[in-house]
C-alpha cells in the first residue's frame, strides 16, 4: 500500500495572514459585500429610474435626483456618525454614542455580529438606511422644495432612522433584548418610510390638482426596469442578514421571492377581477408589497408560510388603497404620490404580524442562536408554549406602536424645523413648470430634432451663449 503524506491544516488561500486575519470568514465576507452591492443597486439605479419613469414627465429629473442625493448624503452622514449611532456603545436603550466609522483601527476589527471587518458591515448597514430615506422620497415626490429635501435627509437619518435601527437590530437595543423579530427591516426600513412618508407628505402639502388628478407614467418601461432591479436586490436585502452565506441565507432568499411573486398574482388578480384589466402598475404594487411583508420574516418561516404571506400582501394593501383610501378622509387629504403609506406600513405591519404567528422556533435559533425565545403564536399553540407565543404577537405588535410614534413625532419635527429656514414646496408657479424650474434640465428633449428648448431662463448648463447683437463675431440664429 503506497503511502500518503497527510493533508495540510488548510489550503495555502486560507491560512491566516495581516490581510486575512483567524477570525475573518472569506466566503461570508464575499457574500456581505456582495449582498450589500445588490441593495445598493436597488437604489441606485433601481428606485432612481423607478421614481423616474413612474412620475409625470415634468418631474422625472427631479424625482430621480431626489433619489440620488439622498444615496449620496446618507453615506457621508453614515460614517461620521451614523453607524455609531444605530450599532455603536449602548448610550440609552435606544440609541448609541455618537462616534465616527472612518478611522483604521475601528474599521478593520471584527464586526459585532458575523465573522467580517466593521468595514464590510458599516457598508452593508449604509445601503439599509439610504433606501429608507430614498422611499420616504416616493410620497413627497412632484412638489417638495429641493433643499428642503437637502435638510430633511440628513436630520431624519440622524433623529429617527438611527432610533429605529438601534432599538430594534443593535444587540443592546431595548426591542432586540426583548425578543421582537424584524429579521431584514419591516420595522426598521419598510413601516418608517411608510410612516415617516405620510407625515412628510402631510406637512408639505399636495401636489397641483391638476397633477393629482392626472399623473401618469412617463416611462412605464423605464418604471419596470426599476421595479426589477427592486425586485431582484432583494435577494441581497433579506439574504445577507444572517452576516453569513449559510443555509438560512438561502431560505430567506427563496421566501422571498416565492411570497413576491404570489403577492403580484394575488393583487393582478383582484385587479382583473374588480377593474377588468391587467395593470403593469398594480402588479409592480404587488410584487413590492410581497416583498415588504417578507422582509421582517424571510428566514424565520417555513416556504408555505411564504405562500400565505404573499396571498395576504397581495390583498390586503390591495385593499386598504383601492377601497379604504377612497373612503378615507384622512388618506384622501394627504397626498401620498407614490402611495408609501399602503405599500410600505401597511405591508409593513402585515408582515411583523404575520412573522409572529409564523416564526418557526428551529428557524429562528438558526438565525439568532437562542432557542425558545422567539416562538411564533401558531407554533405556540403546537407546542403548548402559549406563553411564549402570546409574548411574541405582542412584541411585534409593541415594536408597530413604537415606530409610529417615532415617525410621526421626529418627522413634524423635522419638517417645522426645516420649514423655518427654506419653504418645505415649491412655488405654485415652480409646480406648473417641474423639472426646469427646479434644476433647469429636463427628461426628455421631444420636439424639433431632439434638441432642448432654446435659452431657458431656467438652465444653468444647457444653454449656449451664442452672443449679443453687439459683442463682436456675434452669429445671428435663423428659424428654418
Amino acid at each position: 500500500k503506497m503511502y500518503s503524506p497527510p493533508p495540510p491544516f488548510l489550503p495555502p488561500n486560507l491560512i491566516p495572514d495581516e490581510a486575512n486575519p483567524s477570525w475573518m470568514n472569506k466566503g461570508d465576507n464575499a457574500w456581505q459585500l456582495t449582498a450589500a452591492t445588490l441593495v445598493g443597486l436597488q437604489s441606485v439605479p433601481g428606485l432612481i429610474i423607478l421614481y423616474g419613469g413612474a412620475v409625470k414627465k415634468k418631474w422625472a429629473v427631479n424625482s430621480a435626483f431626489m433619489a440620488l442625493y439622498a444615496f449620496a448624503c446618507v453615506l457621508i452622514c453614515w460614517v461620521c456618525w451614523g453607524y455609531r449611532l444605530s450599532f455603536g456603545d449602548k448610550l440609552i436603550p435606544i440609541w448609541g454614542r455618537i462616534n465616527i466609522a472612518l478611522s483604521q483601527h475601528y474599521l478593520l476589527e471584527k464586526a459585532f455580529l458575523g465573522n467580517f471587518p466593521n468595514a464590510t458591515m458599516v457598508f452593508f448597514q449604509f445601503v439599509f438606511a439610504a433606501i429608507t430615506l430614498i422611499l420616504i422620497a416616493g410620497a413627497v415626490l412632484g412638489r417638495m422644495n429641493f433643499y428642503a429635501w437637502m435638510l430633511f435627509v440628513p436630520l431624519w437619518l440622524t433623529f429617527s432612522y438611527t432610533i429605529g435601527a438601534y432599538t430594534i437590530w443593535s444587540t443592546d437595543g431595548w426591542l432586540s433584548l426583548a425578543g421582537m423579530i424584524d429579521y431584514s427591516g419591516g420595522y426598521v426600513i419598510h413601516l418608517s418610510s411608510g410612516v415617516a412618508g405620510f407625515t412628510a407628505a402631510y406637512w408639505v402639502g399636495p401636489r397641483l390638482t391638476k397633477d393629482r388628478e392626472r399623473f401618469p407614467p412617463n416611462n412605464i418601461l423605464l418604471m419596470l426596469a426599476g421595479a426589477g432591479l427592486l425586485w431582484m436586490g432583494w435577494t441581497g436585502f433579506n439574504g445577507g442578514d444572517p452576516y453569513a452565506a449559510n443555509i438560512d441565507a438561502s431560505l430567506a432568499v427563496l421566501n422571498t421571492h416565492v411570497c413576491a411573486a404570489t403577492s403580484l398574482l394575488t393583487w393582478l388578480i383582484l385587479d382583473i377581477l374588480f377593474f377588468g384589466k391587467a395593470s403593469v402598475i398594480g402588479a409592480v404594487q404587488g410584487m413590492t408589497t410581497g416583498l415588504v411583508c417578507i422582509t421582517p420574516a424571510a428566514g424565520v418561516v417555513h416556504g408555505w408560510a411564504a405562500i400565505i404571506m404573499g396571498i395576504c400582501s397581495g390583498s390586503i394593501p390591495w385593499f386598504t388603497m383601492m377601497v379604504v383610501h377612497k373612503k378615507s378622509v384622512l388618506l384622501q387629504k394627504v397626498d401620498d404620490t407614490m402611495a408609501v403609506f399602503h405599500t410600505h406600513a401597511v405591508a409593513g405591519s402585515l408582515g411583523g404580524i404575520l412573522t409572529g404567528l409564523f416564526a418557526n422556533p428551529k428557524l429562528c435559533n438558526l438565525f439568532y442562536g437562542k432557542y425558545g425565545k422567539y416562538v411564533g403564536l401558531f407554533y405556540g399553540f403546537h407546542m403548548g408554549d402559549f406563553h411564549n407565543g402570546f409574548r411574541q404577537i405582542g412584541l411585534q405588535l409593541i415594536g408597530i406602536l413604537f415606530v409610529i410614534v417615532v415617525n410621526i413625532v421626529t418627522t413634524s419635527l423635522i419638517c417645522l424645523l426645516v420649514q423655518l429656514v427654506v419653504p418645505l414646496r415649491m412655488t405654485e408657479e415652480d409646480l406648473e413648470i417641474g423639472d426646469e424650474a427646479a434644476h433647469g434640465e429636463e427628461a426628455y428633449a421631444i420636439w424639433g430634432q431632439g434638441d432642448r428648448n432654446e435659452n431657458s431662463r431656467f438652465s444653468a448648463y444647457n444653454d449656449v451663449e451664442i452672443g449679443t447683437p453687439k459683442a463682436k463675431g456675434h452669429v445671428e440664429m435663423s428659424e428654418t
